[in-house]
């Protein structure tokens, strides 16, 4: 990539798309459903976290409904504006530099660690999800169809997650070579959404290792344990 473009007027674009992006993945949907819907915060209870998952297990189903939507599309929506603002303030930069990877890292960022919300969020998956999706539809599918497999048989949910995680920087690349287009700065904001996504997903990575990783459909550990999870 040519440096030449990374001038000041660039840099302050990227900026802007990044804290735009920051403040949209900053809305905490599972904080929100479960503020108005039950009137209490869902970090108190189960995992902690502020994810779909932990709204379905103390919530119920219509209340994870509401979450998934506005996690996964918050996503779509900071990717989708970040790819509209951005040329317009960076001209010609534009034609080389894909602003929806910032946007994309930027909102996960804001989903995990929300500025109005304590800086205590969730996971990331979901909106991880939405992300993937606009970036690149192809690389999206690939995943899909490699990964649902892994859900339904193996029925851990977070090690499917982590996977994606990994292979999302591996097929960005492959991908886009084939494509024949430039992928170096797609790769560099690739490789920090899988890597603070596998962070995040640290103490799963543990329990897995273990052995004791939850799988869904599984009954809840007769002592009232919890396994956190998004």
């Amino acid at each position: 990539m040519d440096l030449r473009f990374f001038t000041g007027m660039t840099l302050g674009a990227l900026a802007l798309v990044a804290l735009i992006s920051y403040l949209i993945g900053s809305v905490s949907f599972a904080v929100i459903v479960s503020r108005v819907g039950a009137q209490d915060d869902v970090r108190r209870h189960g995992s902690g976290n502020a994810g779909m998952t932990n709204i379905l297990r103390n919530y119920g189903k219509k209340m994870a409904a509401f979450t998934a939507v506005g996690d996964f599309g918050k996503g779509v929506v900071a990717v989708a504006l970040g790819r509209l603002l951005f040329p317009l303030l960076a001209g010609e930069a534009a034609q080389l530099i894909d602003a929806g990877y910032v946007a994309g890292f930027f909102v996960i960022l804001g989903h995990l660690f929300p500025l109005y919300f304590g800086f205590k969020g969730g996971k990331g998956v979901l909106t991880g999800l939405g992300v993937l999706l606009m970036l690149d539809p192809v690389v999206f599918a690939i995943l899909l169809v490699l990964l649902l497999p892994v859900v339904f048989i193996v029925r851990i949910v977070s090690l499917a997650s982590i996977l994606g995680y990994a292979l999302f920087p591996v097929f960005t690349v492959l991908v886009n070579w084939l494509r024949g287009e430039p992928f170096l700065f797609k790769l560099c904001f690739a490789v920090c959404i899988g890597a603070i996504g596998i962070f995040m997903h640290r103490s799963n990575i543990k329990r897995l290792l273990s052995g004791t990783e939850y799988r869904f459909g599984q009954k809840k550990d007769p002592a009232g344990s919890e396994q956190k999870s998004e």
